[in-house]
C-alpha cells in the first residue's frame, strides 16, 4: 500500500506559478513510478506528467510541455510538480498517483491515488 498526500494547490493569476507536492508513505517510494493527473469539471481525468522510479524517464502531456516540470526526491519520498506560466485552462483538481511502472500511469491505471488538491487560475 502507498498513501499519498498532496499539498500546494491554491488560487493564482494567469502567468503565475505554483508548486505541488505529494508526500508518500507505506511501500518503498523508490519502487513506484509517480505521476500527476488532473480533472476539471465535466471533463475526463488526464495524465499531466509522470516520472519513473529513478527519475530518469518522464512524460508530459502536450498541453503542459515547457511549462510544467515533474521531479521526485526519493530520500524525502516526495514528488513535485512545478507549474509555471499557468493558464485559466489549467484550473482543475490535481491528483497525485503511483504505479508499479510508468506504463500504468500512461494508460491511466495507477495503483494508488491521493485525495486531490484544487488549482484555480484566474484570468
Amino acid at each position: 500500500q502507498v498513501q499519498l498526500v498532496e499539498s500546494g494547490g491554491g488560487l493564482v493569476q494567469a502567468g503565475g506559478s505554483l508548486r505541488l507536492s505529494c508526500a508518500a508513505s507505506g511501500r518503498t517510494f523508490s519502487s513506484v513510478a509517480m505521476g500527476w493527473f488532473r480533472q476539471a469539471p465535466g471533463k475526463e481525468r488526464e495524465l499531466v506528467a509522470a516520472v519513473s522510479q529513478s527519475g530518469g524517464s518522464t512524460y508530459y502531456a502536450d498541453s503542459v510541455k515547457g511549462r510544467f516540470t515533474i521531479s521526485r526526491d526519493n530520500a524525502k519520498t516526495t514528488v513535485y510538480l512545478q507549474m509555471n506560466s499557468l493558464k485559466p485552462e489549467d484550473t482543475s483538481v490535481y491528483y497525485c498517483a503511483a504505479g508499479d511502472y510508468l506504463g500504468r500511469l500512461r494508460v491511466g491505471a495507477p495503483h494508488y491515488w491521493g485525495q486531490g488538491t484544487q488549482v484555480t487560475v484566474s484570468s
